[in-house]
């Protein structure tokens, strides 16, 4: 990248790799080149842990060279346009439209028009129909894949399920048949083998009159009727990555990031990641302990963050936050605990970790009463809550963070006032602490996200609460704070309102996602460039109504836009969760009792372990 465009934007090391523990190959002594694109800035995209693993997952195969590209900030693009620069990658500056690949990791809805500004910026046509036999395959995985429907008509293939498991043999594939030469159809087709692929262009979609789905079927011999995510059996056994890129400039994460396990055994019927990651599958204490030393080594940073999507359930979590602890904390390293459940605290973790460095606590109860806890089978009681708080407390915490969702099914007025009436008791039991004991005033942040239903949970027949809704229920819930130590923050409710309607979306959709990028959306996650009236204006040019997708109350016999994906988890199961909900009744952790869910048609992982 020429000096003269660096020296015009903001954070221009967003843009010329050469990062610590880069990898560098000949393009010309490849076979396959990959281009891995997250659809937001640079500095939220490295700190991805899929990115991490996928990058050296790939360059570890020598005919093979994966490279990063990121959503450029607005001032560079401006340039990109200007001078007809474009997108390209990070480590050799190839454009994106010269490689084999270019695949993009879904991690929210809201990047979408990220996805299509960067297929276009790299001069690739955006639709799927439109490309040609020197295009390059445009490929997606991540959360979002598990309704890739939104973005069928531009994504050539989804891979549903964990990238170590096919993407080799996708990979091998893809090598013999450029080796023997093929078209691009041919090569889609070739793909139908894989395990956990999707190509939508051999399913056709028809709707009825009411706007729902009336059939959805495959249109070529090869083309399963149901595409079965896949997972990695063994996690010690499976490539981890020694090293991790470091940035050169400070990114959302700037830590070394170990992956605990995968999946989750709580059941929360709001989670998409809870069911969709199933079923949990651990790594071993020794395992990680032993990568930690490397992963530091090679990377300078001094923290450790432990990630999962519950890391206090994590069976060899003492052993390893002791282990960890005794490892680095002689050299200031600190030991980053996100994700932990109250009642899976321990307090003489807490008070080892604070030796170190301390910072505030961050508790997830979801609901203001026990009643609504119950309805999303959160498994946690208010005096759960108080008894950890406590325990924060009396280990030296004075600050702690909570996070609620409004808009959640079944949900009243008296729930949303149990947000501040819990928010006070926890400020209570920092009072109750003798006064010579206290290091200052106690600082309670309540935030507030609005519920969005997701595919693949109990709720995914739900209807979202409105714009106005939202807005009426957040100012109950600020109306109801009286504690002068309790701050109230809340989530755009606009943009939730707009994932509601992605989440669910349908093959439909894609127009009017290229609509709103057409009339300037972009960065949509970023609430300072979210742009809510262009998007009801492209509903309304495209001829779709958002509240059909958002706010109505689905049948169980209606066909979803992602029915055609198998998660493992049954489709029966999740009906019967929501006839829970509505009596109010729990359903145990997946350790406690298996609630045969249908996971257990993987073979392993917490199925297995809960009998034996």
């Amino acid at each position: 990248m020429r000096d003269d465009i660096l020296l015009r934007v903001e954070k221009p090391a967003r843009y010329i790799g050469n990062e610590v523990n880069m990898v560098k190959k000949n393009p010309a002594d490849v076979d396959i080149r990959f281009a891995f694109c997250f659809p937001d800035v640079y500095e939220v995209g490295m700190s991805h842990v899929g990115l991490q693993i996928l990058y050296y997952f790939f360059n570890r195969r020598d005919d093979m060279y994966c490279e990063r590209a990121f959503a450029p900030w607005h001032d560079m693009e401006d340039i990109m346009r200007e001078e007809n620069i474009p997108l390209f990658s990070l480590e050799t500056e190839t454009p994106l439209n010269k490689f084999d690949f270019v695949g993009f990791t879904l991690q929210y809805e809201m990047s979408y028009t990220n996805v299509i500004n960067m297929i276009d910026l790299a001069g690739i046509p955006i639709w799927s129909k439109d490309r040609g036999e020197n295009d390059p395959i445009i490929i997606a995985g991540g959360p979002c894949a598990y309704n890739p429907e939104p973005l069928a008509d531009i994504v050539d293939i989804f891979y549903i399920g964990e990238g170590e498991v096919s993407y080799d043999e996708l990979m091998d594939l893809y090598k013999e048949h450029k080796k023997n030469g093929g078209t691009r159809k041919e090569f889609l087709a070739k793909a139908l083998k894989v395990a956990g692929i999707y190509v939508p262009c051999f399913y056709d979609v028809t709707y009825k009159e009411n706007g729902e789905i009336e059939s959805f079927t495959p249109n070529h011999k090869d083309a399963p009727q149901k595409v079965r995510k896949v997972i990695v059996d063994d996690l010690d056994s499976v490539f981890y990555p020694e090293k991790q890129l470091v940035p050169l400039i400070e990114t959302v994460h700037d830590r070394v990031t170990m992956e605990v396990f995968r999946g989750c055994i709580r059941g929360c019927r709001f989670c998409q990641a809870g069911y969709v990651y199933r079923p949990v599958r651990e790594r071993s204490p020794e395992n990680l302990l032993n990568r930690a030393d490397n992963l530091v080594k090679y990377s300078g940073h001094e923290e450790i963050s432990l990630t999962s999507l519950s890391t206090g359930d994590y069976r060899g979590f003492k052993q390893l936050a002791e282990g960890l602890i005794d490892k680095f904390s002689k050299e200031n390293i600190n030991i980053s605990l996100p994700s932990l459940r109250i009642d899976a605290f321990s307090l003489d973790l807490m008070k080892k970790v604070q030796e170190v460095r301390k910072s505030s606590l961050t508790f997830a109860p979801e609901a203001g009463t026990q009643r609504l806890r119950d309805v999303i089978n959160k498994g946690i009681t208010e005096e759960e809550i108080l008894r950890g708080c406590s325990l924060a407390f009396e280990g030296g915490w004075d600050r702690v963070k909570l996070y609620f969702m409004v808009g959640l099914p079944t949900e009243t007025e008296e729930d949303l006032k149990g947000i501040a009436k819990l928010s006070s008791a926890i400020v209570d039991k920092y009072y109750e602490i003798p006064k010579e004991k206290r290091n200052r005033a106690v600082s309670v942040v309540v935030s507030s996200s609005c519920f969005v239903p997701k595919p693949f949970t109990p709720f995914q027949w739900s209807p979202q609460a409105t714009f106005k809704e939202f807005m009426a229920k957040q100012k109950l819930v600020k109306t109801s704070m009286e504690r002068k130590q309790v701050k109230f923050n809340y989530h755009e409710v606009q943009l939730s309102s707009m994932e509601g309607v992605l989440a669910r979306g349908d093959r439909k959709v894609a127009k009017a996602i290229v609509r709103a990028w057409e009339k300037g959306a972009k960065f949509d996650g970023w609430n300072d460039f979210f742009k809510y009236d262009l998007w009801v204006e492209a509903f309304e040019e495209t001829g779709l109504d958002m509240a059909f997708y958002a706010n109505r109350q689905r049948e169980y016999d209606e066909i979803l836009p992602w029915d055609f994906i198998s998660i493992g988890v049954s489709k029966k199961f999740f009906i019967n969760e929501m006839e829970k909900a509505l009596k109010e009744q729990i359903t145990l952790n997946c350790r406690t009792e298996c609630a045969m869910c249908g996971a257990k048609s993987f073979g392993g992982g917490v199925c297995y372990e809960v009998q034996n």
